[in-house]
């Protein structure tokens, strides 16, 4: 929710129109109002479940609500209705330089309405504007979703300690699709956006220039998948990212998580990378303390706002 409606109307006619799929230019167009928003705000302004999801035809509880000033495209809203619990999701940003006319009241307004106002908004980096844009619209605040940082210069970790019996290999791509779906279902179980991944979401992943398989670690004991540590490099910020991490409930607490994670570090130092970051609820103290004394702290936040029903 990136957005700063404190300001005047628009002198130009506004229409939103919501799409189950966007056409190759309007995807285009889309995704050059988000790199606009980046750049002012220094973050991405919408999720990368949510820009992989701007191409590849339409794609079950997902819509698109493109906001037109004129003839120019000031405004976007995500909306995904797929959790059979929880509210829909979504995610909105207006171009900053049409910020202040109330396109994003005119957005959420419209989230509302198409979400039967029974909705979740993402504010990333959790800026004043998107604060007073979920106020004035009704929401308060849900979730908090940190991301945290270390350096990896002269990194000093212990080497790991894998349980007996296990073994640790690289993801082949096509052989370990099922059961890596199926591990992340039951490790991310309580976890309705990175638990609910399908094969669809997976070769949207592999299909994308940073997709390496190098840096997907597998473990496993007698054939059988307990554990993996996917890893990410952003080239441009030259910054590695423990991507996905997860343990099979079968296999949680007995220190796999740990030596994956530091096998995965490991890795991206040896990428010649200066920082690693990742992503954890803040009320997961458990692993926000884990990662704590790996010698991660926070860098910023990402917040979620929902409506009272």
């Amino acid at each position: 929710m990136t957005s700063d409606d404190t300001a005047r109307p628009p002198m130009y006619s506004r229409s939103i129109d919501t799409y189950s799929a966007l056409t190759p230019d309007q995807a285009e167009a889309v995704r050059e109002l988000l790199a606009e928003a980046a750049r002012s705000d220094g973050q991405q302004p919408v999720s990368e479940q949510g820009r992989l999801q701007l191409s590849g035809g339409a794609r079950e509880g997902v819509s698109h609500l493109l906001l037109s000033a004129g003839d120019e495209l000031v405004g976007y809203a995500q909306l995904e209705d797929t959790d059979p619990v929880e509210a829909p999701a979504a995610e909105l940003v207006v171009r900053p330089a049409h910020r202040g006319h109330g396109h994003g009241r005119a957005l959420g307004a419209a989230l509302l309405a198409a979400s039967g106002k029974r909705l979740r908004v993402w504010a990333h980096g959790g800026h004043s504007a998107a604060r007073h844009l979920a106020q004035v619209l009704g929401l308060t605040l849900f979730r908090e979703l940190r991301q945290m940082r270390r350096p990896l210069t002269a990194l000093d970790l212990p080497d790991p300690k894998l349980p007996e019996g296990v073994t640790v290999r690289t993801f082949v791509p096509g052989r370990d699709d099922a059961a890596w779906l199926a591990v992340n279902a039951a490790a991310f179980a309580h976890h309705p956006e990175q638990g609910s991944l399908t094969q669809r979401d997976l070769d949207d992943r592999k299909g994308q220039p940073w997709f390496d398989p190098a840096g997907f670690f597998l473990a496993e004991r007698d054939g059988e998948l307990l554990g993996f540590h996917w890893t990410k490099v952003h080239e441009a910020e030259r910054l590695g990212e423990v991507y996905v991490l997860g343990v099979s409930p079968t296999a949680q607490g007995g220190g796999l998580g740990k030596s994956l994670t530091t096998i995965g570090l490991r890795y991206l130092a040896e990428r010649g990378l200066p920082t690693a970051m990742l992503y954890v609820d803040a009320d997961n103290t458990a692993a926000v303390a884990v990662y704590e004394r790996l010698g991660f702290v926070t860098h910023e936040t990402d917040l979620m706002y929902r409506t009272e029903t």
